[in-house]
């Protein structure tokens, strides 16, 4: 019985010890509409971390039938907070586009970026739909699956570090 409960006791401690590497997921990028509706994706990275993979990803929701839309990018290194137009990501980051873009009906979204660090990992994502993003007011930012003023967000993604 004792041998029992020592192995129960290790393969425990080894799923926490193994929990315990796992990237965290952050609120550290949201979507912004601009004053003329544009939408624009918002990173906030924990102080000055270092990030990399920024992409935005666009599959049909439902059945899957339509188009994938999006970009990816396989820069590391990127510093500090970017903003920038939702489907025109910095040049320097040499994004690879796919799909139409623009923000298609039916769609289901993921921006995002990731920090790895051993011991200090995260992921910041945000999801969101087509439909949700265009019922933005100009100056509001979706994330964290609701929609929150600019200064919310900044609160959010400092109280999240």
């Amino acid at each position: 019985m004792r041998h029992t409960g020592a192995v129960a006791a290790g393969i425990v401690g080894g799923m926490l010890l193994l929990s315990g590497c796992a990237a965290v997921d952050l609120p550290l990028a949201g979507v912004r509409a601009g004053a003329d509706g544009t939408p624009y994706a918002v990173f906030r990275p924990c102080g000055d971390d270092g990030y990399r993979g920024p992409y935005l990803e666009g599959r049909p929701r439902g059945d899957g039938a339509g188009p994938a839309t999006g970009w990816e990018s396989k820069k590391e290194g990127l510093h500090g907070d970017a903003e920038f137009p939702l489907f025109d990501p910095p040049a320097k980051w040499g994004a690879r586009h796919r799909g139409t873009r623009r923000l298609l009906a039916r769609h289901h979204y993921r921006l995002g970026f990731g920090h790895y660090v051993t011991g200090d990992s995260y992921n910041a994502f945000v999801e969101f739909t087509g439909e949700r993003i265009r019922r933005l007011r100009p100056g509001q930012v979706w994330a964290d699956g609701r929609v929150m003023s600019p200064r919310a967000f900044e609160r959010l993604a400092a109280d999240s570090c």
